[in-house]
């Protein structure tokens, strides 16, 4: 085992990431010792990266950061009883506190003390990263290393899709980043009656009809409103999946959504939103969901049992592969607009 490894490093309260050579993780009794075989881009690792008041606010360097991976594990600590050294794995990267009433009723995923694992502490953009047992999730070693290192956003997906009812629904996806296109292909997975996706963004747009959108509207230029209601007999989509946290978006989201109709909302405004609750949620009857992350782990087994049935294509949204060194490079890909999910892998 090396002493140390390389590590895509936040050094200071400044913008902008540096490769260092740094010691190999520690891990206790019950952690354990993975070895990174890839690692997916994130939009909050380009608000690392920026150093935008998002970050200046969260983060506290040095820090190595990256929360979406997968690899194999090195090392496990003593009590450590269900992986071994070998097993391929990926892992939940919000390490709940397990004491508070969230936790003890059911919802760890909004635990009021969690601690994230890439924010909060060092993460995957690394050789090598420790991880607490009950955070891992042993995979499949057939599954795909670039489908591998995307579950935690397709976990997103999946329960922001699955928070309702959604066979035989018409279904509004708000906003096509990659948890959005991921949604589109979860939601027809799932048997939705027809996919309506929003996005102004062209390239996006191109990879919404590749994901299976049934019908792709730019909200910059088409009457997204009218379109929808002469398509759903005057009625608006069952469902709306708002996955842009923009307010011009989000008011639209509501706008098309029928009477009584479910309103999930992933997306996170970057501020306050000025919205019409009497008309678009009260009288209107919408049930409003906030989604916040993957249940614990319930969203998991739902994920793993969609890929082990070869339901989700996801191939379409991994735009971009590169060696981990190259990680400037894939920021400018993220900020030009036209790479969706970019994977890093450390030996590349």
């Amino acid at each position: 085992m090396p002493q140390t490894m390389q590590a895509l490093v936040k050094p200071a309260p400044q913008p902008g990431i540096e490769v260092r050579e740094v010691p190999l993780p520690v891990f206790g009794p019950s952690d354990v010792l993975v070895k990174v075989e890839a690692a997916s881009v994130c939009g909050t690792d380009l608000h690392i990266y920026n150093w935008d008041p998002w970050a200046q606010g969260r983060i506290h360097p040095p820090l190595i950061p990256g929360h979406e991976f997968c690899g194999i594990v090195a090392a496990v600590g003593s009590d450590v009883t269900t992986v071994k050294e070998g097993d391929f794995v990926s892992a939940e990267m919000h390490v709940a506190c397990g004491k508070c009433l969230q936790c003890r009723t059911g919802q760890a995923h909004i635990c009021q003390y969690v601690k994230i694992i890439g924010v909060d502490a060092n993460g995957a953009f690394a050789e090598y990263v420790t991880i607490p047992e009950t955070n891992l999730w042993k995979l499949d070693p057939s599954l795909p290393r670039e489908y591998a290192s995307i579950l935690d956003p397709l976990g997103n997906a999946v329960h922001t899709v699955l928070a309702g009812e959604i066979a035989a629904k018409t279904v509004a996806v708000v906003g096509c980043g990659p948890i959005g296109l991921f949604s589109i292909a979860v939601a027809q997975a799932c048997g939705a009656a027809s996919v309506y996706a929003l996005e102004v963004n062209e390239h996006r747009r191109v990879l919404a009809k590749k994901m299976g959108a049934t019908r792709v509207l730019n909200p910059a230029t088409d009457d997204v409103h009218q379109v929808v209601l002469q398509e759903t007999n005057g009625l608006g989509v069952d469902v709306v999946l708002e996955m842009s946290g923009h307010p011009d978006a989000m008011r639209l989201g509501f706008r098309i959504l029928r009477t009584g109709g479910r309103v999930s909302l992933l997306g996170i405004p970057s501020r306050p939103v000025e919205f019409d609750f009497a008309s678009d949620v009260i009288f209107k009857g919408a049930v409003v969901q906030g989604i916040n992350g993957r249940k614990m782990y319930e969203t998991w087994y739902q994920m793993e049992a969609l890929l082990k049935a070869g339901k989700l294509d996801l191939s379409p949204v991994i735009t971009h592969r590169l060696p981990m060194h190259d990680f400037a490079k894939g920021m400018d890909l993220l900020k030009s607009g036209e790479a969706s999910k970019i994977v890093l892998f450390p030996k590349a």
